[in-house]
């Protein structure tokens, strides 16, 4: 049971009773530079709710269901228009997640913020069970990485980004971005997508022994970050079809594919660690939802990630 009120200095929430002791898990993030292409379209919706959808994949990977999230937003000049508009973006992420929007802060710094630009923080709390806690302690050597298609970019990698497709490409906002059949805006701009739908029936099963939530770094930043000591992974390039865009930003830049795989996500938003038997609930429970799954890769002795 939620209880807030619009206006008070702090918001209430009711901690759900159950049986098994429960944890609560937070974190938080920013919106980065995605917010520099809100900036040249006028379009400020999606970056609230992608920053929603950012922070609840990060407490996702540890087995965790979001309670309630708190934004803040700081400004130069004050536009109630954009203001409301990227407080509508966190609200329909919010409500996608089921999760509530508790509480939040604007703040006007006029002698701080550029004309037209602003600032963008999200902070989320999410519970689990303290038996469900997904922690890494029961991946094996032989596990598969089952890798979950993202939408696109999420919300990493856009100062290279913006210099390719600006800088050296010369495009605008509104040209086509060759090989996507989008606009520079549309296809940059594309909505983190969050994974919660794929995995929350899934953790009363057991079957998920680590998560991976692919972010700044790619996957050989955050993969390792939930391997225990000894193991490492090894990752098939050829195992998913990489998006046109992430082809389009390494062709035009110039940019090898080491730093790609450390810079963007490259097409896998998300890796479930499970053993070989558990690969097809994975897979079904990601088609119900419209996103596209594969083994990439598996657990084995060592450290890091190694690519084949």
């Amino acid at each position: 049971m939620k209880r807030s009120e619009l206006g008070s200095f702090g918001g209430l929430y009711q901690v759900p009773e159950g049986g098994d002791p429960q944890v609560l898990v937070a974190s938080a993030d920013g919106a980065g530079t995605k917010l520099k292409l809100a900036f040249a379209t006028g379009r400020h919706d999606s970056v609230g709710h992608c920053l929603v959808n950012h922070c609840v994949n990060d407490i996702l990977v540890q087995g965790a269901r979001p309670l309630f999230f708190l934004d803040y937003l700081a400004v130069g000049e004050m536009d109630e228009d954009v203001v409301q508009e990227v407080v509508r973006g966190v609200a329909v992420g919010c409500k996608e997640n089921d999760c509530a929007l508790l509480g939040g802060e604007t703040a006007q710094m006029r002698d701080f913020y550029a004309p037209g630009e602003y600032d963008l923080a999200g902070f989320v709390v999410g519970i689990v069970d303290r038996s469900l806690i997904i922690d890494g302690s029961r991946i094996e050597s032989g596990d598969l990485l089952v890798g979950l298609d993202s939408s696109g970019l999420h919300t990493n990698g856009y100062t290279l980004a913006r210099r390719i497709v600006f800088d050296v490409m010369g495009l605008s906002v509104d040209d086509e971005l060759p090989g996507t059949g989008r606009s520079v805006g549309e296809e940059l701009l594309s909505v983190h997508g969050s994974y919660l739908p794929v995995f929350k029936r899934l953790f009363d099963t057991g079957v998920i022994r680590g998560l991976a939530h692919v972010t700044g770094g790619g996957i050989p930043g955050n993969l390792p970050r939930v391997l225990p000591d000894g193991l490492g992974a090894t990752v098939d390039r050829g195992s998913w079809r990489v998006p046109s865009v992430f082809q389009t930003l390494q062709d035009a830049g110039n940019v090898d594919r080491y730093e790609m795989d450390r810079v963007f996500n490259m097409g896998i938003g998300m890796i479930a660690i499970v053993s070989e038997h558990d690969v097809d609930a994975v897979a079904a429970s990601a088609a119900e939802r419209g996103i596209g799954s594969r083994v990439i890769g598996r657990i084995v002795p060592g450290e890091g990630v190694a690519y084949q």
